[in-house]
């Protein structure tokens, strides 16, 4: 339990701290009271990578960031990122993303963003998922009516997974960073459950996607489908925000409670789950849980 508390010291240490003019990776060792080997190391054990190659997939992904919401030159967004020269940016750029920095400001194509999930996020899942905890207390939900028109769903199917935890198992994690680096997307990257009609044999339910707008034919990776989806309504139910990181958990299982009581009928829909996916946001402290489930009209 030490190593994945001080794994998470240097995580919030690089969140913060990434982006000052100062910053140095062997700062991060003697502040935290380990040798860069043992940082390496542990790592390397519960991240799958070294310390040097998790704060350049943060950097990275900033860089990537700048290249599409500001007008900074190549060398400033290079400089920004802690490289001393362009062409060694554009090397590591092209490195981790398969494409080169002008071309990507020029194309705005998808890339696998590299997302810092909190180390302790991951064991609390896992702590839900083998304690199979359910709150009992069920809080307020905000409730909002969104109308979709037709529109494209990019999504990344899997063969076996049941749940997030099962999903990121089989398919990896890389996919939230790409569906988010998609400019033109409606909503934040989620984890959707496939109406039946889109599962094709040999796949599950269970997905990742985004929604964007019918003319949207950018290029994707192979592993990534599209199809059209056809109008609908969207409720989005919201729990309230909540102070423990490691809650958010509970706050998604109190969310889906909330949508296992409500009674769309007395408002006049009915739930439509076979005519498009459902999405599971995630949560957040600040925000809550945020999961949105297809309607239609009763009348």
């Amino acid at each position: 339990m030490r190593e994945i508390e001080t794994v998470q010291k240097i995580q919030d240490y690089i969140r913060i701290h990434h982006k000052d003019a100062n910053f140095n990776i062997n700062d991060i060792c003697s502040k935290i009271g380990y040798s860069r080997r043992q940082v390496d190391r542990i790592f390397k054990k519960y991240l799958n990578k070294t310390l040097q190659e998790y704060v350049s997939a943060v950097c990275l992904t900033d860089s990537a960031n700048e290249l599409l919401n500001t007008k900074k030159t190549i060398l400033e967004v290079a400089l920004n990122s802690h490289y001393k020269t362009h062409e060694g940016f554009s090397r590591s750029f092209y490195k981790k993303f398969h494409i080169n920095p002008s071309v990507y400001r020029e194309k705005k194509i998808a890339i696998p963003l590299f997302i810092q999930y909190p180390i302790s996020h991951y064991y609390a899942l896992f702590k839900n998922k083998e304690e199979l905890f359910m709150g009992n207390d069920l809080s307020f939900c905000m409730i909002t009516v969104k109308e979709r028109e037709k529109r494209k769903l990019i999504y990344l199917p899997s063969h076996h997974a049941q749940d997030y935890f099962s999903y990121c198992e089989e398919v990896g994690c890389e996919w939230e960073g790409l569906l988010n680096s998609i400019p033109e997307k409606f909503e934040p990257a989620a984890l959707i459950e496939l109406p039946d009609k889109l599962v094709e044999n040999g796949f599950s339910k269970i997905a990742a996607g985004v929604e964007v707008p019918l003319d949207y034919d950018k290029e994707l990776p192979e592993t990534y489908k599209t199809v059209e989806l056809p109008e609908c309504i969207m409720l989005y139910f919201q729990s309230e925000p909540y102070e423990n990181e490691e809650d958010f958990c509970k706050a998604i299982e109190i969310t889906y409670a909330a949508i296992g009581k409500y009674n769309p009928a007395v408002y006049g829909y009915k739930f439509a789950y076979d005519i498009a996916p459902s999405f599971n946001f995630g949560a957040d402290t600040s925000t809550g849980a945020r999961i949105a489930v297809p309607v239609i009209l009763t009348a």
